[in-house]
């Protein structure tokens, strides 16, 4: 009855439309009330949840990426990406998924990514004649390789949720493999539109116009050598590395390029305090909660309930992709991290999954949540921006979900796209 009473009312906060992380705090204290479990002990969880070094990595990320994002660094990116693919039919939806991927390397949003990319790309792709619901369908798409591509912050609050049982590191090169997998699926599929719809073909860039592309290019997309290559290294750790990516990011914006003016920097810093602020909030509670579904065993129902269906891993991880497809649909990625690992942990040790592995599908899974209605984040920003009705956006989008779950069963059933970095060059 306990696991009830906590799960049945966060299943009913949220149904009422109380924000997840307040959900999470007021059902772990009802459920603790119910078990006769001092409140203090839970409000220390709450607390220690985010008392930990490693989750500094989170707001140095946040605001690296912001002060790249808001620096003109997209416009740069997108011309990088031109010189590379630009030149083939269809060249700028290339030109779009290969900008979201150098985006990625530094944001970790794939909402900052639609957001920078989709501004410049969406209304470039409909004056050279792409339909604006493609450039729309391929800007949110293309943006959810961020959320695998280090530094992503959904992988700094994976590890979290593990315990720490996980490293960053691990997490941040086992995402490079699957997110660079998920673009080439995508950009087949545009190849595919380009050739059979005959959309524009665009020029090569001069050469002397490519390597100054090139240069500016390559100062913004050096944040991904110091992150990788300090982690690599072992000169910085995941957090001292994304302090470190943040005053390289303040450097190239401020004193290269100087496109942002000082004087928007305090609005800058209000924002990504706000996010930063609610990330934690919602950590701190999701730790609680989780205290409570330990005590109360739930990952030990879930793991029993699991080997009752089948003792069969493959048809284990078939259910639990399902159950993510699903669930991305109606909540926001973070919370979802933060309650499904300590439940599904213990199951997917007992079929000896990697939990390295297991962390990167799942965010392949809920990242496809953020463009899928009703919930999808991703999506009401490239709606946003497109300015089209998400219905017409959403009914062109089916060809694009092919493409990612074709992505998604290679790094689901294939480990080694997701383990073989990793392996190669942390152990």
């Amino acid at each position: 009855m306990e696991p009830l009473v906590l799960l049945g009312t966060f299943a009913v906060l949220v149904a009422i439309g109380v924000p997840i992380a307040y959900a999470l705090g007021m059902a772990s204290v009802a459920a603790a009330i119910y078990a006769d479990i001092p409140l203090e002990a839970v409000v220390l969880k709450i607390s220690d949840g985010v008392d930990d070094f490693a989750l500094l990595a989170i707001p140095f990320f946040v605001l690296a990426g912001a002060i790249m994002a808001e620096g003109g660094l997209a416009l740069r990116l997108v011309n990088l990406a031109r010189v590379f693919v630009g030149f083939i039919r269809g060249g700028l939806s290339l030109v779009n998924i290969l900008a979201s991927t150098f985006f990625g390397c530094l944001s970790g949003s794939s909402i900052a990514d639609t957001a920078s990319v989709g501004s410049v790309m969406i209304p470039e792709m409909e004056r050279a004649g792409y339909p604006k619901v493609f450039a729309t369908n391929v800007t949110i798409c293309g943006s959810v390789q961020a959320i695998l591509i280090p530094p992503s912050h959904n992988a700094v609050i994976y590890s979290f949720a593990t315990g720490g049982t996980v490293s960053i590191a691990h997490l941040f090169l086992g995402g490079v493999g699957p997110g660079l997998l998920l673009g080439l699926s995508l950009m087949t599929l545009c190849m595919i539109f380009a050739h059979k719809r005959n959309y524009p073909k665009g020029e090569v860039i001069p050469l002397r116009e490519a390597l100054r592309i090139l240069g500016n290019g390559l100062w913004a997309l050096f944040t991904v050598v110091i992150i990788l290559g300090g982690i690599l290294s072992g000169i910085f750790t995941a957090t001292e590395s994304a302090s470190v990516a943040c005053l390289y990011a303040f450097f190239v914006t401020m004193v290269v390029y100087k496109d942002y003016k000082w004087s928007d920097m305090p609005l800058l810093v209000h924002r990504v305090v706000k996010t930063v602020g609610m990330v934690m909030i919602l950590i701190g509670f999701a730790s609680g909660f989780g205290f409570l579904m330990a005590m109360m065993q739930i990952p030990a129902l879930i793991t029993n309930a699991f080997l009752t269906v089948s003792e069969n891993k493959y048809v284990i991880l078939l259910l639990i992709n399902i159950m993510f497809l699903v669930l991305g649909t109606l909540m926001d990625m973070a919370p979802l991290i933060l309650i499904c690992t300590p439940i599904l942990l213990p199951v997917i040790k007992s079929f000896a999954i990697d939990p390295v592995h297991f962390g990167i599908f799942m965010m392949v899974n809920l990242g496809m949540g953020l463009v899928t209605p009703p919930v999808g984040s991703t999506l009401f920003v490239g709606c946003a921006i497109s300015g089209l009705p998400m219905e017409k956006v959403v009914r062109e989008l089916w060809p694009f979900y092919i493409a990612m779950l074709a992505a998604l069963a290679v790094i689901v059933y294939v480990p080694e796209v997701t383990l073989w970095i990793p392996q190669t060059f942390l152990n």
